[in-house]
């Protein structure tokens, strides 16, 4: 019986030889003073101070003679309600602003007159993109900054240039 005790203590046992020699210890008067004796070890092994005496009755006194709340007080409405209130008014008229705003063509970009003298063409430098960019693109498109709200447009480009990729 003391090794199960001893096992118990440890927490080796399973839950329904626990459940069983705790109703044995209920039940047996030797054993649970075994079972005092062990925590009595255990306490002095780790140098743990014991409670004085009549502290379990102490504590019970103490929650007697607090009040018993049936109900919460009714919480005042703080300024933190008002300034959340004021911010979601501010979001949702910026979001409308956007949204409803004339969508405006870019400026046209003034040319520069023509030079009497010939211009030698170089040829275009391609330089080769690392395999995966579109998908990189198209994961962190919605990152990209943009002067105003464009609806399906960027998202329908990327979609056909990945067709004409597939193709080659």
């Amino acid at each position: 019986m003391k090794q199960n005790i001893s096992a118990l203590m440890d927490g080796e046992l399973d839950d329904k030889a626990a459940a069983e020699l705790i109703d044995a210890l209920a039940r047996d008067r030797e054993s649970l003073e075994t079972w005092r004796t062990y925590h009595l070890i255990g306490d002095a092994l780790r140098e743990s101070q014991p409670l004085s005496d009549g502290f379990s009755a102490r504590v019970a006194r103490q929650l007697a003679a607090e009040p018993t709340v049936i109900a919460p007080g009714r919480l005042q409405p703080q300024l933190r309600t008002w300034y959340a209130l004021a911010a979601s008014v501010a979001a949702v008229a910026l979001v409308g602003w956007l949204g409803f705003a004339p969508q405006q063509a870019p400026a046209p970009v003034a040319k520069a007159p023509p030079t009497t003298q010939p211009v030698a063409h170089a040829a275009p430098v391609v330089v080769p993109l690392p395999q995966g960019t579109n998908d990189y693109l198209l994961a962190h498109q919605g990152f990209s900054p943009r002067l105003s709200l464009q609806g399906m447009a960027p998202y329908v480009r990327t979609v056909s240039e990945q067709g004409q990729e597939r193709r080659k």
